[in-house]
């Protein structure tokens, strides 16, 4: 039996390997279907992490002397995907792809989110050399340069205000009149000079070349088309959450979670079911940076072994 097994291998995972297994726990394994790193894999450049300043350093470099500090220690890596977690009496059942049962005392579940894709062309093509989905990792690459925001919800037009305290003018682009965010949200937009609002408007193509991106071509609703020249794109239109391994066979959720399906936790990442925590992307409020995974990841672990020991 496992002392704890750990699903998902992005920061929060490779953390709580980390803490864990350093830790004293002799029996712990990551789940993960490919090589542990997570989304920040995807970076072109990494530099807002503390302590870490290197220039042109990407995201998968960054992640490699992460595996293997972690491995290190004892932390064992089985690329297999986990299908669901469930509390069988006091331990858990870890239902592995085929069939394969794994049996621990404590599970952490840092299976993150994925953002939602608008679905123009060019989108995939750009990813991370120009169109982002994180204005805090990316926004200071466009220090003084005008950049455009696409959505209209309260994280779109956040992500927005804090844009244009670092770049020279934020185009905010949504494809109705109106915005879903709070109304306070949206009379702090508009009391912005430097952030302009581009509505009943959505995005055909984002373009560019080898160095990254150069503009988008926009459609309005009454068909014109026009070109916006912007080096950067910022993409918030919602995100998915990976939860599907804290569903039980009936499609239930094992634990408590809010109605955007984020794990509930409380602050040291512990859920609704004992033994059980979530770290990361995944849980409610997550700012969605490396260093709070990092830091969930390592919360989770040290309750972990407290846990542990208190069953002995």
């Amino acid at each position: 039996m496992l002392d704890c097994a750990i699903i998902g291998g992005g920061p929060a995972g490779l953390t709580a390997g980390l803490y864990t297994t350093r830790g004293g726990l002799k029996n712990v394994t990551l789940f993960e279907m490919g090589m542990p790193g997570g989304q920040i894999t995807q970076s072109s450049e990494i530099e807002n992490y503390p302590g870490f300043f290197e220039h042109h350093k990407t995201g998968m470099d960054f992640m490699d002397t992460w595996q293997e500090q972690c491995f290190h220690f004892g932390l064992k890596h089985e690329m297999k995907k986990v299908e669901r977690v469930a509390k069988t009496g006091e331990h858990f059942t870890i239902t592995l792809e085929g069939g394969e049962n794994v049996e621990a005392k404590t599970a952490i579940v840092c299976t993150g989110s994925t953002p939602k894709r608008a679905g123009f062309k060019g989108e995939d093509e750009f990813f991370g050399r120009g169109v982002s989905t994180c204005a805090t990792c990316d926004g200071f690459f466009y220090k003084d340069k005008p950049v455009a925001v696409l959505g209209g919800g309260d994280t779109a037009l956040e992500e927005a205000h804090y844009l244009s305290n670092i770049c020279s003018d934020v185009y905010v682009i949504h494809r109705r009149d109106t915005f879903r965010a709070a109304p306070s949200t949206v009379d702090r937009i508009k009391r912005k000079e430097n952030i302009h609002l581009i509505t009943d408007t959505v995005i055909e193509e984002v373009f560019g070349d080898a160095m990254g991106v150069s503009g988008v071509k926009l459609k309005n609703k009454a068909g014109k088309t026009e070109e916006l020249n912007i080096p950067g794109l910022f993409v918030f239109v919602g995100h998915d959450v990976n939860n599907a391994v804290l569903k039980d066979e009936k499609g239930n959720f094992i634990c408590g979670m809010n109605d955007w399906g984020q794990v509930i936790v409380d602050l040291s990442m512990r859920t609704s079911v004992p033994g059980l925590f979530a770290a990361g992307d995944m849980r409610i409020e997550a700012p969605k940076q490396v260093v709070v995974a990092a830091g969930d990841g390592a919360t989770a672990a040290l309750q972990v072994i407290s846990y542990i020991q208190e069953q002995v």
